[in-house]
């Protein structure tokens, strides 16, 4: 099986990613892990994926592309949802192009769907450990001691990622991006739309139904 996962920053697709491989044995494709993991083995794709990251380029769709492909076929028979990736349609169009070539196909598509303002409001109230680099949430998980680590006792502090402004300006560019994307599997009939603000829990209930669907 091969899941999509869709939604803005904050709307908690890493979480249920990491969920759907804790509990239901899914495989998790997250495009920063997989570059990282690619770097650090010092691959022949890795090296390519390096070049770009270090010259704070975009990485090109034909390399992202030669990366998912690795992966699936190093996952063969393993269900993978995929977090981070596609975020274009060409890319969407790439991965549809390698799984027919194997004889699979995306099962499925969960667009979380989160409103500007509660995504502002859980991205601002992020804070990250100088230290150790643990994050948490003042809503959600808040540190047991204000702006100190709960791990290391190192300082927590807000990154400029997670400013109003600097939202805002991701949320442009993700609606830009993705709003075609939604429209490419609205077409294929394979995009389902999930409340993000149900709650991870229940928001991880509402996947698994819908997984159960789609096998």
């Amino acid at each position: 099986m091969f899941l999509v996962l869709l939604g803005p920053p904050g709307s908690g697709k890493g979480t249920q990613a990491e969920m759907l491989a804790s509990q239901c044995g899914f495989v998790h494709y997250s495009t920063g892990e997989v570059f990282r993991e690619q770097i650090s083995k010092k691959t022949e794709l890795g090296r390519k994926v390096e070049s770009y990251v270090v010259s704070g380029g975009l990485v090109p769709d034909q390399v992202v592309l030669a990366v998912v492909e690795d992966f699936i076929r190093q996952n063969l028979g393993k269900a993978i949802v995929f977090d981070g990736f596609p975020r274009t349609v060409p890319q969407a169009e790439g991965m549809d192009r390698i799984l027919a070539a194997l004889g699979l196909a995306v099962n499925g598509v969960a667009l979380i769907d989160l409103s500007d303002e509660e995504v502002i409001r859980r991205l601002s109230s992020r804070r990250q450990c100088r230290n150790c680099g643990k994050i948490y949430n003042l809503s959600f998980s808040p540190p047991r001691q204000p702006g100190v680590c709960d791990e290391c006792g190192g300082e927590l502090y807000q990154r400029k990622d997670d400013e109003e402004a600097t939202i805002r300006s991701r949320l442009r560019v993700y609606k830009e991006q993705t709003s075609p994307l939604i429209n490419y599997y609205q077409q294929q009939r394979k995009l389902v739309r999930i409340d993000g603000a149900l709650g991870r829990d229940r928001v991880f209930n509402e996947l698994r139904r819908m997984i159960e669907k789609w096998k």
